[in-house]
C-alpha cells in the first residue's frame, strides 16, 4: 500500500513539473509577438534598435516601459500581441529592445 501510494505521489509530481513551461526570454518574444508593430514601426512603435525614436521613451524609466507593455498606450493594446506573456516575458521584451536601442 505504501508503495502504491508513493508512485501514486511521484507520478503527479512529475506531471506537475512536466507541465509548467518556461519562460520566454525577451529575444523569443519580441520575434514571434512584438516585431509584428516594432519592426516596421506600425502605428507610431518605435522601430526596433531605433535609437532616436526610443531615446525619449528610455528616458521615462524602465518601470513606466514595462507599465506600457503591461498596459498599453495609443494604438498598442495591453500586452501588445502577447496576450499569453507573463510580467515577467513582458518585461524581458522590453529590456531586449532597450538593450538595442542604446
Amino acid at each position: 500500500m505504501k508503495k502504491a501510494v508513493a508512485f501514486a505521489i511521484a507520478g503527479a509530481l512529475m506531471a506537475m513539473g512536466s507541465s509548467a513551461q518556461a519562460e520566454r526570454d525577451g529575444k523569443g518574444v519580441y520575434d514571434t509577438k512584438c516585431f509584428v508593430c516594432h519592426a516596421a514601426g506600425v502605428a507610431g512603435a518605435p522601430k526596433f534598435a531605433d535609437k532616436a525614436a526610443w531615446a525619449p521613451r528610455i528616458a521615462t524609466g524602465m518601470d513606466a516601459l514595462n507599465a506600457v507593455s503591461k498596459n498599453g498606450k495609443g494604438a498598442m493594446p495591453p500586452k501588445g500581441t502577447c496576450m499569453d506573456c507573463t510580467d515577467g516575458e513582458l518585461s524581458a521584451a522590453v529590456a531586449y529592445m532597450v538593450d538595442a536601442a542604446k
